[in-house]
């Protein structure tokens, strides 16, 4: 997993502890703790709960996951060229994940359909037909072409048209539907926020040596 408080990535198994159980099922919570930065992390669940051979409860399934402690997102923060327009809804689809990835994925799908039509300038309002029309430019990198279409086929489009339609509905979710949508956004503005920053900011650079050099600058 990746720790929340470092966003370093290690692997343990949890201690746990059973809590009991009512209506729900039975109640368990997990802690991790990182060997990075000496901090625990917390989760709560519930699910169908069966007692082993030495007579302890434990959980058989898991129906619920919540993250207790640290709160907020385990996601690395976005770089200062993403502009605010496009970060607040990113942030926020972060922040919510752990609680409701169904609220989270409608804020992830609203945020690219505004990148989509905002910075890409897609004619199409419908998220899945605005997918398919930058992809048919060819004008984005092979990976993340293939990472965007997979939206469509992670969220399963075809059998839930709101989300291309409406796509700030909260409505049900496929697993790992979210957390991917996240990731595609984080290559999107890194393609065409900060990677354009990044060489504009090379090109000055070189420009001024070539001023200081009496050369005339790269158009």
């Amino acid at each position: 997993m990746r720790c929340p408080h470092c966003l370093d990535s290690f692997f343990e198994t949890p201690s746990t502890l059973f809590l009991g159980q009512d209506a729900f099922g039975g109640w368990q919570i997990n802690r991790f703790h990182c060997p990075s930065c000496n901090k625990f992390c917390f989760n709560l669940e519930y699910g169908d709960a069966v007692k082993d051979h030495t007579g302890q409860m434990h959980l058989l399934s898991t129906s619920k996951r919540f993250r207790v402690w640290p709160k907020g997102s385990s996601r690395p923060p976005l770089p200062k060229e993403v502009p605010s327009e496009f970060a607040s809804d990113y942030e926020e689809a972060c922040l919510v994940l752990p609680d409701s990835a169904k609220a989270s994925a409608a804020l992830s799908r609203r945020c690219l359909q505004h990148v989509l039509r905002e910075v890409a300038k897609v004619k199409h309002s419908d998220l899945s037909k605005a997918i398919q029309e930058i992809l048919d430019r060819g004008t984005l990198p092979s990976h993340i072409a293939e990472a965007l279409d997979a939206v469509r086929n992670n969220g399963n489009f075809a059998a839930h048209p709101i989300k291309s339609q409406h796509t700030g509905e909260v409505i049900d979710v496929e697993p790992g539907e979210a957390e991917w949508n996240l990731d595609v956004l984080e290559s999107l503005f890194d393609f065409y926020f900060v990677q354009p920053a990044v060489l504009a900011g090379k090109k000055a650079a070189l420009n001024q040596k070539l001023k200081a050099a009496g050369k005339p600058p790269l158009k």
